[in-house]
C-alpha cells in the first residue's frame, strides 16, 4: 500500500468514527494535533462539533490568539473557558502535576460541552503518545475522554502530512506545552513566574526563533532553542539584545543551553525517565 493510500485509509477511518457521534467537543490547544482534529470533526459533524480552549495563566496569550485564528479558518465554533486561578494541586507542582491539571481542565471542557447538549469530549492524543510516560493520559481515561486520532492509528507524521494536504497552517507548528512545564517539579508555580516565562519566550519568538523554551531556575533564565537555531547566537548583537530583554522580564542572569532544545530536559532534575510526558509535562 502506498503512503498516500495508507494516509487516506486512516483518515477515512477517523471520519467514520467521528460521524457516528451525535456531537463532539474538541479539547483545542491550537497545536498541530488538536487543530487537525478540529478540521476532521468539522468535516464529519458540521455544526455538531465545537472546539473548547481553556484559557488559564499557563496558556500564553499568543497561543490563545493562534487557536482562535485556526478555529475561524476551520469554521468550527470556538468556546473559550476562562480559568483565573491555579488549583493548589497544580501549583504545588508535583511529578504528577499533569494528572491534576488535565483532570480539572477536561472536567471544565466537559461541563462546557454539556451546556450545549454535547456528551463526548475528544482530545488530540496520537499513537506516538502511547510510548511516553504521561500521567495526563490517565486522567483522560478516568474521565472518559475519547482519542480518535490514536484510535485511527494516526501518528504525528501522519497528522502533519494530512494537515499540509488540507492547508492547515499548523502542519509544521513546533510542539508546545503549557508554561508550567518550564518550572522544575517541586518548585511552586505562581502567576509571577509564569508571566516572566511568557514574556521571555515572547522575546525569543519576536526574534524569529521557532522552537524555544525559557526554563526558570530561580533568577536564572536558561534558554533552549532548536539545535539548528543555536548558531544564531554567534551574533553578538543578538546576544546582547536578548540578554537585555530577558533581564527586563525580571531575570538577573541569562544562560544558554549549549545542546539546544531537548524535550523533557527538566525531568532530569527529578529522576523522571527521559521519555516523560513530553507533551504535557516538562516539554
Amino acid at each position: 500500500m502506498s503512503l498516500d493510500a495508507e494516509l487516506d485509509e486512516k483518515y477515512q477511518k477517523l471520519l467514520g468514527s467521528l460521524a457516528r457521534l451525535d456531537g463532539a467537543a474538541v479539547a483545542f490547544s491550537g497545536g498541530a494535533d488538536s487543530s487537525f482534529l478540529c478540521f476532521a470533526a468539522r468535516e464529519a459533524l458540521g455544526n455538531r462539533a465545537v472546539a473548547v480552549t481553556i484559557h488559564s495563566p499557563m496558556l500564553p496569550r499568543s497561543e490563545r490568539e493562534a487557536a482562535a485564528a485556526v478555529a475561524a479558518r476551520v469554521g468550527i465554533e470556538h468556546i473559550l473557558v476562562e480559568e483565573e486561578d491555579i488549583d493548589e494541586d497544580v501549583a504545588a507542582n508535583p511529578r504528577d502535576r499533569c494528572y491534576h491539571c488535565k483532570k480539572l481542565e477536561f472536567g471544565a471542557i466537559g461541563e462546557a460541552a454539556r451546556r450545549r447538549g454535547i456528551a463526548v469530549v475528544l482530545d488530540g492524543s496520537n499513537l506516538d503518545d502511547l510510548g511516553d510516560y504521561r500521567p495526563g493520559l490517565k486522567a483522560l481515561e478516568e474521565i472518559g475522554v475519547v482519542s480518535p486520532l490514536r484510535d485511527a492509528g494516526l501518528r504525528k507524521t501522519d497528522i502533519r502530512a494530512l494537515s499540509k494536504r488540507f492547508g492547515l497552517p499548523t502542519w509544521d507548528k513546533p510542539a508546545f506545552a503549557c508554561l508550567a512545564s518550564r518550572i522544575p517539579y517541586g518548585e511552586r508555580i505562581d502567576r509571577e513566574k509564569l508571566s516572566r516565562v511568557e514574556a521571555a519566550e515572547e522575546v525569543l519568538r519576536e526574534e524569529g526563533f521557532r522552537q524555544a523554551r525559557v526554563r526558570l531556575h530561580g533568577d536564572i533564565a536558561r534558554l533552549e532553542v532548536a539545535p539548528e537555531e543555536r548558531r544564531r547566537f554567534f551574533d553578538e548583537a543578538l546576544l546582547d539584545r536578548v540578554s537585555r530583554s530577558l533581564k527586563n522580564c525580571g531575570f538577573l542572569y541569562v544562560a544558554l543551553e549549549l545542546e539546544g532544545y531537548r524535550m523533557g530536559s527538566l525531568n532530569l532534575l527529578r529522576g523522571v525517565p527521559e521519555t516523560a510526558d513530553s507533551a504535557a509535562a516538562q516539554r
